[in-house]
């Protein structure tokens, strides 16, 4: 046998686009949160196509009670939402959120990121250190980047376990303006406003995330 042929008869054979599926399945149905495409390719053979393996497994459980669900910049197998029915009897709400919560909370995930004083200029009061201070326990809000503005003011942005929690790809799946006012949650806004816009305003004018202990120093 020559080198050449030593050398062939020992490489691997590439995986086929269905057992990289099969590998991406396991690792997805093992854990108990959302993976990125780079923790997913962690645990694969070297040369798998994971973000090919990914959307050929998304369309195959497109149609089932459960689905391949993207979560940011993240995947999770998710109940699919006409289903969520099903599961309301085990579900339990500890602890349900103001309305001042509530309307914080929206104003967050449309206007991200987005200052305290920008919150209050929004709703018109003033938000209390508790309210930002339970979004944040829940992990639905994490302070974001200062801005390069006097002061340096911190920004509070939503995370993804805001986005998986209420079943959302990214910030722009969030719904309109017109369905948020029907729900009341935007009552409050003063009547000049043009309104949240649709998709996040990401500002090019942010620089080093703060710490936690810097959070109402700078408003």
């Amino acid at each position: 046998m020559t080198t050449t042929e030593t050398l062939n008869a020992g490489a691997t054979a590439p995986l086929s686009l269905s057992e990289q599926e099969r590998m991406v399945e396991a690792v997805l149905f093992a854990s108990a949160d959302p993976l990125s495409l780079r923790d997913i390719a962690s645990r694969l053979p070297e040369g798998s196509d994971v973000a090919e393996a990914l959307e050929s497994l998304r369309a195959r459980y497109e149609s089932r009670g459960v689905q391949l669900t993207r979560v940011g910049d993240r995947w999770a197998f998710r109940t699919a939402a006409d289903l969520a029915f099903l599961m309301k009897e085990s579900t339990v709400e500890q602890r349900g959120l103001s309305r001042a919560a509530t309307e914080t909370l929206a104003i967050i995930a449309y206007h991200q990121p987005v200052t305290r004083t920008e919150i209050e200029e929004i709703r018109g009061v003033a938000v209390s250190r508790g309210t930002l201070d339970h979004l944040i326990e829940l992990d639905w809000v994490r302070v974001g980047r200062r801005r390069q503005t006097p002061g340096r003011p911190v920004t509070f942005v939503v995370t993804e376990n805001f986005l998986d929690h209420f079943g959302l790809e990214s910030a722009r799946d969030l719904p309109g303006l017109a369905e948020l006012r029907a729900a009341g949650l935007l009552e409050s806004r003063p009547p000049g406003d043009a309104g949240i816009p649709l998709q996040p305003d990401l500002d090019d004018d942010l620089i080093d995330e703060p710490s936690t202990e810097d959070l109402f120093e700078d408003e």
